[in-house]
């Protein structure tokens, strides 16, 4: 009698050493497996959950200043170089890899109002209370030289912020009125006004670079041609917009941070209504900060949290909070795209990633291949409930949570009493106005 048995050869299935990985024998055939879909699913949904679990974005505190860290600036050639300056007017030059301050200097009396680096990275500018803008060396004094700046400019009223050309040794900064600077001169190149009251920040446009933007406190946004000698266009909003960041990507396109709690992303081109409105925060957007890729930007908040917006949707896809985190006034995306570091009324800087569950070091191919993989499987089921909820879903702390489920209540009483005044007035005597032109008064050029 003959009697049939399986037999295999044990290269196939047995390790050399202990070191190699288990070999595991694999028919693709689809027909012996015919439920491809299901077990997609499946993999997509725990692949969701692994996510949520792994999502521990909060790196580091970076200690050390005595007062609230108002304005931050980045190396333009190094990673791992950060500048921060605070409240009491004093200037702290920060090691992101060893996460310890190099250097310390007292730049002013008073607030230090706005930093910016030179495009070269040899030197910083600083602007503070006492009315002067100071260049400072970047690599600090020599044994026994005494820290002083490289030069000064007194000016005849406060400045609240500065920004520098990206390929030219000039600067712009801001008051009660926009002012271009040459490095090597004492007195503006040329002031440009539009209005009389101050302007809170000023930002160069990286790829036009004779193009820039400012946010006045009259509710206006104002862009400038530095190769003209009026400015260019103006556009008023609902409330105050508190700084703006222009898309590295795209040369028209900034988003403005606003007092209403929204962001506004314009094109330049057309500033009749804007490009998206982002809304999510429940207080003043004080900062906004844009990733290197173009496709992201980083929010700032007074209601102590910060948030991370997809360029084209509404609402964020993440929000970073701690307990003790307070009002949050500054916020920078650092340039190789992977942290944002955000500073607070609390004297801290605090070193985020910017993928919440994205594993640090290096990575083996086998991770990478199912990182990729894992990525596929949550877009393809990305529409599916149980998994849009999983990937929605946030930790708030009560007060946020309390003011979103409050703000959405009067959002919907407002959109009641709209309707039933269209709905019973005469036909056509109120005029439909889309959501999105309802926060721009006007737009003069």
């Amino acid at each position: 009698m003959k009697v049939k048995m399986l037999s295999r050869n044990p290269d196939h299935y047995v390790r050399e050493t202990k070191l190699d990985l288990q070999k595991v024998p694999r028919n693709y055939d689809p027909a012996l497996h015919p439920f491809e879909v299901p077990r997609e699913y499946t993999r997509a949904l725990n692949a969701v959950k692994l996510e949520r679990v792994f999502a521990k974005p909060f790196l580091a505190s970076l200690d050390g200043h005595r007062d609230g860290v108002n304005c931050m600036a980045k190396h333009p050639k190094s990673l791992s170089t950060v500048l921060s300056g605070a409240c009491d007017g004093e200037v702290r030059i920060w090691n992101l890899t060893k996460r310890e301050c190099i250097r310390t200097l007292q730049a002013h009396e008073g607030f230090v109002r706005g930093m910016c680096t030179h495009y070269c990275g040899t030197s910083f500018f600083t602007v503070g209370d006492d009315k002067t803008v100071k260049q400072w060396k970047m690599d600090g004094p020599e044994y026994g030289e005494e820290e002083e700046p490289l030069h000064t400019i007194l000016g005849k009223t406060v400045f609240t912020g500065i920004d520098h050309h990206w390929k030219k040794d000039v600067f712009a900064t801001c008051g009660q009125q926009v002012d271009i600077w040459d490095e090597q001169r004492t007195s503006p190149i040329c002031s440009l006004t539009w209005g009389f009251d101050s302007i809170s920040s000023v930002k160069f446009n990286p790829v036009e670079t004779n193009i820039l933007g400012s946010c006045a406190s009259d509710r206006n946004i104002v862009l400038y041609d530095m190769r003209q000698a009026t400015p260019l266009k103006k556009v008023i909003l609902d409330m105050r917009t508190n700084t703006l960041c222009w898309n590295p990507m795209e040369a028209f396109v900034f988003t403005a941070a606003n007092e209403d709690y929204n962001l506004y992303t314009f094109d330049m081109r057309s500033l009749d209504e804007p490009v998206k409105v982002h809304m999510d925060h429940v207080s003043a957007v004080l900062d906004v900060d844009y990733s290197p890729t173009g496709k992201e930007f980083v929010s700032a908040s007074f209601d102590k949290s910060i948030r991370i917006f997809p360029v084209d949707q509404i609402h964020s896809r993440e929000v970073y909070h701690t307990k003790r985190m307070q009002h949050v006034i500054s916020v920078k995306w650092t340039s190789d795209n992977k942290y944002i570091l955000c500073g607070s009324d609390e004297m801290n800087i605090r070193l985020w990633k910017a993928n919440a569950s994205e594993k640090l070091g290096v990575l083996t191919s086998r991770e990478k291949a199912a990182f990729n993989y894992n990525l596929k499987l949550k877009e393809k089921f990305k529409y599916h409930p149980q998994i849009s909820r999983i990937a929605r879903h946030r930790h708030l702390p009560k007060t946020i949570y309390g003011q979103i489920k409050e703000q959405r209540i009067m959002k919907q009483a407002r959109q009641r009493k709209e309707m039933n005044r269209i709905k019973h007035s005469k036909p056509g005597s109120i005029p439909f106005v889309p959501e999105k032109k309802k926060h721009i008064v006007a737009v003069v050029k």
